[in-house]
């Protein structure tokens, strides 16, 4: 195996090891799960985002690979709608086969791995990953819940009291979620910031150095430990398939889009290694709240961030480890 691959690899491997040792030891408890991940996205997230950002300057931007990385999305997620027939189970399949899991463990890798410039093409993708998926996810659901109660399925919706919105007051409050997020907002401040000109003042610059520096061990240990206490049970195979269609399919066909639109490069390897990160927690929220597959998708995302060890080898020695 190539050695710069295990090289790369393996602080992610030993971190999210010793979280998933932790949390099997109770040295970390279920309870304590949700102020850790407070931590992470209130406060270590946004101080990352915002002092990376803070440096760059809107020319240096490229949003070509992000246009081969979402048209690999639309693909699938199209293609999922297609196969399981329009309804909510369907839109949170599709969410689960396409939305990477950009934040935790995505900014830690590609931190670790490609430094600075490959952290700048992985956050122009971050700015508009979570605000273009979420918001279709939720007008397709929206919209699926009401075909649902229109054909007389509303029984079927497991007790779920909603009445779905208008479709433009739909996309407008998925967009004002999207945007009032702690991950967008740090970018978009840090963007604005960097246009002045002005430098961040030293003494505000090393307190974020510090929480930024924290941010990707302690969201790596984080995973492990909530890998410790996800049941997978009987849901295993229906989540391994989930997992290998985002954790295989999605990098692949992501690679085949960049290659066709003379994607090349550092901004290559980042979108395919963005793509085969596993399926982000914000999937288990969707099917939470609409009341669909919730057993399914906890156990795939258990299942997809064990994969990705895999996975993410695979790809790197596709699209080598380095630029």
């Amino acid at each position: 195996m190539n050695q710069l691959v295990v090289v790369s690899l393996l602080p992610v491997v030993l971190l999210i090891a010793s979280g998933f040792m932790a949390g099997r030891a109770g040295w970390i408890r279920p309870v304590a799960i949700k102020d850790l991940s407070s931590l992470v996205f209130l406060l270590l997230t946004p101080a990352l985002l915002f002092r990376t950002m803070s440096q760059v300057h809107v020319e240096q931007l490229d949003f070509k690979p992000v246009a081969a990385y979402f048209l690999a999305v639309i693909i699938l997620f199209g293609a999922t709608l297609l196969l399981q027939g329009f309804n909510r189970r369907a839109a949170v399949l599709a969410l689960a086969s396409t939305f990477s899991n950009t934040v935790m463990i995505g900014i830690a890798l590609i931190g670790l791995m490609y430094g600075p410039a490959g952290l700048v093409t992985l956050l122009t993708l971050v700015s508009v990953h979570s605000l273009l998926l979420l918001t279709s996810a939720t007008l397709v659901l929206e919209l699926a819940v009401a075909r649902e109660q229109k054909q007389g399925f509303a029984d079927g919706l497991g007790g779920l009291a909603h009445t779905p919105h208008h479709p433009l007051a739909t996309v407008l409050m998925a967009v004002r979620n999207a945007l009032l997020h702690p991950v967008p907002l740090p970018i978009i401040a840090g963007l604005l910031f960097a246009q002045t000109g002005w430098a961040i003042p030293a003494v505000i610059d090393k307190p974020l150095e510090l929480l930024a520096n924290a941010f990707g061990p302690l969201a790596l240990v984080l995973v492990g430990v909530m890998l410790a206490h996800t049941p997978v049970g009987r849901h295993w195979r229906p989540a391994l398939a989930l997992a290998g269609v985002k954790n295989l399919l999605h990098p692949l066909l992501v690679f085949g889009l960049c290659r066709l639109l003379g994607v090349g490069g550092l901004p290559m390897t980042v979108m395919v290694v963005a793509a085969s990160l596993p399926i982000g927690a914000n999937v288990f929220l969707f099917s939470q709240r609409y009341q669909v597959a919730e057993e399914l998708i906890t156990a795939s995302v258990a299942v997809s961030t064990a994969l990705a060890l895999l996975s993410l080898t695979l790809v790197l020695l596709l699209v080598g480890p380095a630029a």
